[in-house]
């Protein structure tokens, strides 16, 4: 997804991510936020926090998505709150694959995994304080 500003200049941009997963006995057509972008010249302006809040309107919208995983810097929690995601405290997403994970709570890694659970059956407690395996493989480690 692109936000153009009024000289048809992308200001922001980002990547949106699907897959299916398994969790806690049940598939689950997942989306991610990824790539999540403001030109420099553009930053200050809003245009970050407006595209990221039309991601979320789009994957809530979209019948093919039952929620949205994504981590992020521990000091960006805020930005993503603010256009409507969730903090899930203690969960952990684990990329990579089970020979070679890679998991957001690994040494040297600050982050925090956030969320939004736009699917009518999709419950958030089983998603609250959990491992989350995506397992993507070894070139696009974690997600």
């Amino acid at each position: 997804m692109a936000l153009v500003d009024d000289d048809g200049t992308v200001a922001a941009s980002l990547a949106l991510l699907f897959k299916e997963m398994r969790h806690a006995g049940r598939t689950y057509r997942a989306a991610g936020l990824s790539a999540v972008v403001t030109r420099h010249t553009a930053r200050g302006r809003g245009y970050g926090g407006r595209l990221v809040a039309a991601a979320r309107a789009a994957l809530a919208a979209d019948p093919a998505v039952d929620l949205v995983l994504f981590s992020c810097d521990r000091p960006l929690v805020p930005f993503y709150e603010a256009a409507g995601f969730t903090r899930l405290p203690g969960t952990v997403l684990v990329g990579g694959t089970p020979e070679e994970p890679l998991a957001t709570d690994a040494p040297g890694f600050d982050k925090e995994v956030l969320a939004d659970f736009p699917g009518p059956d999709t419950a958030p407690a089983a998603f609250a304080g959990a491992r989350i395996a995506l397992y993507p493989g070894l070139v696009d480690r974690l997600w």
